[in-house]
């Protein structure tokens, strides 16, 4: 079965995603995390270790969502499908060099997550059970007054995470089991169905627990493999770092002439695959950032620890994926079915052998499992937002669809609904972007703030009276002020 819409509106949606994701996002994004970056002093590299430190008294949370749940849970959205079959797509078609344009992006991008999972945090709201929802529809309305583009950010979120990715995400399971294992789509959409229904009905909570668990598993088994693979390769090692330098500013390609198109492929899909990978700024992680209850009690403490996503998904699991590909030979890039997780399963199976290919199809079951529920969190948080008092309701309608998304995602073909997914998010990602951009002055306040404690030899602690444009705005039972 193939789900389709309508040829003029599929004409629109491809219009609209080769203006967005063509050029408007990449330089929108690209340049806020340059400004951020700058502004901040490179953040990102002066507290780079500070990130570390913090993890380790992330599990503290008093009955609520620890640091190390909510940044789970983000990781959870974040380390998907994308990790596997989109690192491939972006060597496939940018070479070699994509991958450094990756890194790249990873490196602003994780300034960009700071000033967003701080703001997040900062304007969070008391949810009455021991938790905090918040993200950038509440940041849009407190911080800048503007109610209705909230409502248009949470409405694109809703349908791009929290309906048509968990059906893209139930496909490539139900795909990767049928090939590895012979088993019919629709037997895998039952089971996906059973398992999610209890975790999803048991709240942010019950999320959270969960991508505690599977997360850190999932990620430190798909890296010790890729670390075998490494330290049996070697010796190859220096000449597949080398390649990928030489590829990203077309070294390799000077000689025949087309360095030019060169570079711009790599940069291109580079950029594209990472932004997709981390997605930092695009606005969808702050609402896992905004949950936590932080250690230190101050908002700039989830953004640190916030950063330490985009790292460990791009610069981490995105290059173990690469190296895996890289080291297997130029020979595998030939075939043009191999764009994409075939790509991948062919050069781990000729490392390893042909279980190879079903680890990765396992890898697929526990990275887009894992998606699912982070996303739903997403949509959850948002469909709270817009129901005011009509929540209850309005998130069990959701929780119902969603589980109907993820069965209809198992046994159809969605390329359409994909590309209408990938329109709804270029604009939540835009309106994201725009709003963090004039919040930004808060941010850097913040982590000034938290800077200045941290060197006076202070555990920082937040005091919204001591921020004019925040005094008013802060839920005080999320943040009481502290004397």
């Amino acid at each position: 079965m193939d789900v389709t819409l309508p040829p003029l509106l599929t004409a629109m949606v491809d219009r609209g995603n080769g203006l967005l994701w063509g050029s408007v996002l990449i330089y929108l994004l690209i340049g806020a995390g340059l400004y951020f970056t700058v502004m901040t002093r490179a953040i990102q590299i002066r507290y780079f270790g500070h990130m570390f430190k913090l993890l380790r008294g992330s599990r503290q949370a008093n009955g609520g969502i620890s640091s190390f749940q909510a940044l789970s849970t983000s990781l959870a959205a974040r380390v998907g499908t994308g990790n596997l079959a989109g690192v491939a797509v972006a060597i496939y078609f940018g070479g070699p060099g994509a991958i450094f344009w990756m890194w790249m992006t990873a490196m602003v991008g994780m300034a960009t997550s700071f000033v967003e999972s701080t703001l997040a945090q900062a304007y969070k709201t008391d949810h009455g059970d021991n938790t905090f929802r918040g993200g950038p529809a509440r940041y849009i309305e407190r911080g800048l007054g503007l109610r209705w583009l909230a409502v248009l950010f949470s409405i694109c979120l809703i349908i791009a995470f929290g309906l048509a990715f968990n059906s893209v995400q139930a496909n490539s399971i139900a795909q990767a089991m049928e090939q590895a294992f012979a088993i019919p789509t629709w037997a895998m959409g039952l089971v996906l169905m059973a398992i999610v229904a209890p975790i999803i009905f048991g709240g942010l909570k019950s999320i959270a627990k969960v991508a505690e668990l599977v997360v850190p598993l999932m990620a430190l088994l798909y890296l010790i493999l890729a670390l075998v693979v490494v330290a049996l390769n070697i010796s190859d090692l220096p000449a597949a770092i080398m390649t990928i330098v030489q590829s990203a500013f077309g070294i390799e390609q000077a000689a025949g002439g087309a360095v030019g198109y060169a570079i711009s492929q790599a940069i291109m899909n580079g950029i594209q695959r990472g932004l997709f990978s981390n997605e930092a700024g695009m606005g969808s992680a702050p609402n896992a950032a905004a949950t936590a209850s932080t250690r230190p009690d101050h908002p700039a403490a989830q953004g640190f620890i916030q950063m330490l996503g985009v790292f460990l998904d791009t610069l981490v699991i995105c290059t173990a994926t690469a190296a895996i590909i890289i080291m297997a030979g130029p020979e595998l890039l030939a075939g043009e079915e191999n764009n994409g997780i075939q790509l991948t399963q062919m050069a781990l199976s000729s490392h390893v052998g042909d279980w190879g290919g079903m680890f990765i199809a396992i890898a697929i079951l526990l990275f887009a499992f894992t998606s699912v529920i982070a996303n739903y969190s997403y949509g959850e948080s948002n469909i709270e937002y817009l129901a005011g008092r009509r929540a209850p309701l309005a998130v069990m309608v959701y929780r119902v669809a969603v589980l109907g998304m993820i069965m209809v995602g198992s046994v159809a073909s969605l390329g359409a609904i994909w590309n209408f997914a990938d329109l709804s998010m270029g604009m939540m990602a835009i309106i994201n972007l725009v709003a963090i951009l004039l919040l930004s002055p808060i941010a850097f306040a913040l982590f000034k703030d938290y800077d200045i404690q941290l060197k006076a030899g202070k555990e920082p602690v937040f005091d919204p009276n001591q921020f004019p444009k925040l005094a008013n705005k802060v839920d005080p039972n999320a943040w009481p002020t502290k004397k």
